[in-house]
Parts: structure tokens; C-alpha cells; sequence
């Protein structure tokens, strides 16, 4: 099932990169074969350009509610430019110095940055298609990220409510194992490679102590199980919405510094 995250929404703005992907190389496969390539020359400074009017439209991607949709229209195509018109960019700024090593540390800023903002926005297709396939398919309740804590807390009022008057056995077995965990979020990247198996690791201890207590007594724990399963899904939801969040500045961070850096490359161009 890993081709899923691979598939591409819009098969049009694919084909549409590799045409202009092709185009750009064999354009510079061509160029170089009769001239020396320099980012400072004719060939260099087309791609170089291109690459920063690609990064400066990409950066409009936030303000796109400000400017009315202008100039894709939808949010599904400002999405698709932004992704495909992030990757050419950087593919342009490898041509741009010829796949060669950049000379100083100014420029090695530069390629690092495009890089990973080429990388971190990849990443940021991959959790998007990933996080909401893992949650809808592994989890039977949502959550709004900012609302958790709270009904954590409301978990742990409730497990403590329905142990008032439980045998004696169920609440050393709740108070050492269950009640400190359930008021505390425990998010965990464990969650992102496999959601059932820190699942199935908590609940193990509840069909050991099903075998110890009497048949009236296992409705009670089948309850408190059933909360400590809630739990878990909120700390699932937790884990994963949080790493989007987390993805954000990663990506976005660097992408501003980058622009930042760009014009000042650009201004060093046109003025020495």
C-alpha cells in the first residue's frame, strides 16, 4: 500500500512537471555540450531566474485567500503549484550552478535551503496522505487537537467514578497502573510506525487480571478497559496531529529564510 502515498491527486500537474523537468535537463545537456556553463552566464542566470520567480510565487501559497485565488483560481491548484512548482524550483537551482558544488558559503546556504524546503514539502505530502488514512482506518473517534487535554481529564473522572466501591484487587490494579497515565497526555512516535502495537501492549495487563476476579467483578474492568482504550486514541490523535503541526515550521521556517537570502543574492547580481 506505500504507492498510495506516492500517487499523485492530479495526474496532469505530474505529467506537467516531468515534461518541464525533461525539457529543463536536456536543455542543459545540450547548452553545456557547446558552451561552458557557469551560473553567471546566459544558461545559469535563465534557470537561476526561473527558480527564483517559481520560489517567490510559491511563497504567495499563505496569502492566497488575500489575493482573492489569484492567479490558479482554487486552493486545489495553488496546493498542486506550490508542491510541483517547489520541486522545479529547486531542480532549476541545480542547473542554475551546473550540478557543481557552490563556490562559497553564501551559495551553499542557498542549495541547502532549497533542498530541504524541496524535501520537508515532499514530507508534508506524504503526512498529509498518511495521518488522516492511519486515523480514519485504525481509530473509531475524533478529536480536535487543541480539545485532548481536557477530555483526557474527563477520562480520569470517569475511570475514578467507576471504581468508587471496586474490590480491592482492581484498585491497587488501577491506582499502580491506569490513573497517573490516564491524567497525563503520552504521546509517542511509536504511534507513527505502528498504531496497534502500543494499543495491544496496554490492554495486555486487562486479560491478566480478568483471570484473577470473579464474574461480577469483570464487567467493572471491561469498563475501565474500554476508557483506557479511549485514552489511547486520544493519544494516538495527539501523537499524529502534533507531528503536523510540528512539520509546519520545519518547513515553513526555512522556506522564509530562504526568500530572505534570495533577494539577497538577487541584489548582489544586479548590483555587482
Amino acid at each position: 500500500m506505500a504507492w498510495m502515498f506516492f500517487r499523485p491527486k492530479r495526474v496532469i500537474w505530474f505529467r506537467s512537471f516531468l515534461v518541464a523537468a525533461v525539457i529543463s535537463i536536456a536543455a542543459y545537456v545540450g547548452a553545456s555540450w557547446w558552451w561552458r556553463w557557469a551560473p553567471g552566464r546566459w544558461g545559469g542566470l535563465t534557470f537561476g531566474t526561473l527558480a527564483a520567480l517559481l520560489f517567490l510565487i510559491d511563497s504567495l501559497y499563505p496569502l492566497r485567500r488575500r489575493l482573492m485565488g489569484w492567479p490558479f483560481g482554487t486552493a486545489q491548484r495553488w496546493l498542486q503549484f506550490h508542491l510541483y512548482g517547489g520541486e522545479l524550483a529547486c531542480l532549476f537551482v541545480l542547473l542554475h550552478i551546473g550540478f557543481r558544488w557552490p563556490g562559497g558559503q553564501f551559495g551553499w546556504w542557498l542549495l541547502l535551503l532549497s533542498l530541504w524546503t524541496a524535501a520537508t514539502g515532499l514530507l508534508g505530502v506524504h503526512l498529509q496522505k498518511y495521518i488522516p488514512m492511519v486515523l480514519a482506518s485504525n481509530l473509531s473517534s475524533e478529536a480536535i487537537f487543541e480539545r485532548i487535554p481536557e477530555l483526557s481529564a474527563r477520562l480520569q473522572a470517569e475511570a475514578d467514578q467507576l471504581l468508587v466501591g471496586a474490590p480491592d484487587l482492581i484498585q491497587r490494579f488501577y491506582l499502580g497502573n491506569v490513573r497517573t497515565w490516564l491524567g497525563t497526555l503520552a504521546p509517542s512516535w511509536s504511534y507513527v510506525l505502528d498504531v496497534r502495537a502500543d494499543r495491544n501492549r496496554r490492554l495486555a495487563p486487562f486479560r491478566e487480571m480478568a483471570t484473577y476476579l470473579a464474574e461480577s467483578d469483570r464487567g467493572r474492568l471491561s469498563d475501565l478497559q474500554a476508557i483506557v482504550g479511549e485514552k489511547m486514541e486520544l493519544d494516538i490523535h495527539y501523537s499524529l496531529q502534533r507531528l503536523l503541526r510540528f512539520w509546519i515550521p520545519l518547513h515553513a521556517v526555512p522556506a522564509i529564510v530562504l526568500m530572505a537570502m534570495l533577494v539577497v543574492h538577487i541584489g548582489a547580481v544586479l548590483l555587482f
